[in-house]
């Protein structure tokens, strides 16, 4: 069998990852690259930065795999002195292709949300909230085992334990950072039902709360939400902890299962995940 063409690929991604599970804001989906080239190695990464994509080229990938779109917010114009302009230029000059997931990756069991399940082994797990936009009803399976689930779980976890321990586990299981993983309230608070919100999940406050949580999961806590929250009940137990984790470093636990999905999907395609921290923070004080 010959090496797949960048169209298999984005069909596998797309297999799983169905485009119509995005959320209407977002951009997903293939952004460069010609259907009909062939792809022998594919690189996997959070965020499509000029480093990142340098790192594809002098890697000899045909194909970038990111998270995050590139043009998220759009753009009239990228010239090459443009972070996103040079981005492109250089993609485009080497010939390598990028396909940007999100939001329909952040929902499915093989995605964002899937892997955080796995990772902590949250049992009985179920979406994290309910109404209008919060997935609920039947669940939509895809290609590749893949079910479409939530933005959030919320679970179960196998042993009890301190929301110190928790968060020490997770500083464990994600990519190091600068600022490390942030906590609320009593370390020894003890956990058993936590909920998790890959990625930025301040909208999902209240519905952690209403889930019952022990502790909840997520990144990009700003300080007004999560002070409003911890200070919502007379009682610190009324209400869950927080663990906030950065951003890209809870988005990087889906690339193993990016990859497990492509190699198993297309046996001889090479696939690597990034050695690129897209972290944007490098140093700390204090």
């Amino acid at each position: 069998m010959g090496a797949p063409v960048l169209g298999d690929v984005v069909g596998v991604l797309e297999g799983a990852y169905p485009l119509s599970w995005s959320e209407d804001w977002d951009r997903a989906g293939l952004v460069l690259g010609e259907r009909p080239a062939p792809v022998r190695s594919v690189l996997l990464a959070v965020d499509p930065t000029l480093d990142v994509a340098r790192e594809a080229i002098d890697g000899g990938h045909q194909l970038l795999v990111t998270h995050h779109p590139l043009l998220l917010r759009g753009a009239s114009f990228l010239p090459a002195e443009d972070g996103k302009g040079a981005v492109v230029t250089a993609l485009l000059r080497a010939g390598v292709g990028l396909w940007c997931g999100h939001t329909n990756v952040d929902r499915s069991t093989l995605g964002t949300v899937g892997a955080w399940i796995r990772a902590l082994y949250l049992q009985d797990a179920r979406p994290l909230g309910g109404g209008e936009g919060r997935d609920t009803g039947a669940r939509e399976s895809a290609a590749h085992g893949s079910v479409r689930f939530g933005l959030g779980a919320v679970g179960t976890l196998p042993t009890p334990m301190s929301v110190a321990a928790l968060s020490e586990r997770i500083a464990g299981i994600v990519p190091a950072t600068a600022r490390g993983i942030l906590r609320t309230g009593d370390p020894g608070r003890v956990v058993r039902t936590l909920a998790v919100c890959p990625g930025a999940g301040d909208s999902f406050l209240a519905d952690a709360a209403a889930a019952g949580a022990d502790a909840y999961v997520t990144s990009d806590l700003r300080h007004h939400p999560a002070l409003e929250h911890v200070e919502s009940a007379a009682d610190p137990l009324a209400v869950p902890a927080l663990v906030d984790v950065p951003h890209a470093a809870s988005e990087a636990l889906w690339l193993p299962l990016a990859q497990e999905l492509l190699t198993s999907a297309l046996p001889g395609l090479e696939v690597a995940v990034s050695a690129r921290t897209t972290d944007p923070w490098t140093g700390r004080a204090g």
